[in-house]
């Protein structure tokens, strides 16, 4: 079985045979994959609404567990994005009602992000689709090649993470 990787990383071994191209093979996978992913729950979550980055907002309160609260600190920290993102991702999620910030009962200067009854059951819904999606997407391996893929992307992620 040949894919589109197996082309280029051809096509740099002729070009430049001095190149080591054997991490293509590997990380060109890893990007088409994520470009097909990325289209396909696009187009699974097209009919919640959702604009960049407001799913995984709502997901990371969720899963956070009741009363699906978080502060803004910890939000931006969880999904690695900029605090200025972040609060544009609150400002619109606040705008549908999907979400309000509260008076954190800890700290009455401080305030956290809360679900609201319609964001939860959005998300909830959403969920739903996502978690089908991915698992669709995975159906072509079994079992034992999703568990084997699984400790190898852990094993890359965390040797990744450590060089921050």
């Amino acid at each position: 079985m040949t894919d589109h990787v197996d082309f280029v990383v051809q096509q740099w071994a002729s070009a430049m045979p001095e190149l080591d191209a054997s991490s293509m093979a590997v990380f060109g996978r890893m990007l088409r994959i994520m470009k097909h992913l990325a289209k396909t729950r696009a187009e699974a979550l097209a009919p919640f609404g959702f604009r960049d980055g407001e799913f995984d907002v709502l997901a990371t309160l969720r899963r956070a567990g009741a009363p699906y609260r978080l502060s803004p600190t910890q939000l931006y920290k969880s999904l690695l994005v900029t605090s200025g993102a972040m609060t544009n991702r609150l400002n619109r999620l606040g705008e549908v009602g999907s979400i309000v910030r509260v008076a954190d009962p800890e700290d009455k200067r401080s305030m956290l992000v809360a679900l609201t009854d319609a964001g939860l059951a959005k998300i909830e819904q959403a969920l739903l689709v996502h978690t089908q999606t991915q698992n669709s997407l995975l159906a072509t391996l079994d079992a034992s090649q999703q568990a084997q893929l699984k400790t190898l992307l852990s094993q890359l992620l965390v040797a990744t993470e450590a060089e921050k």
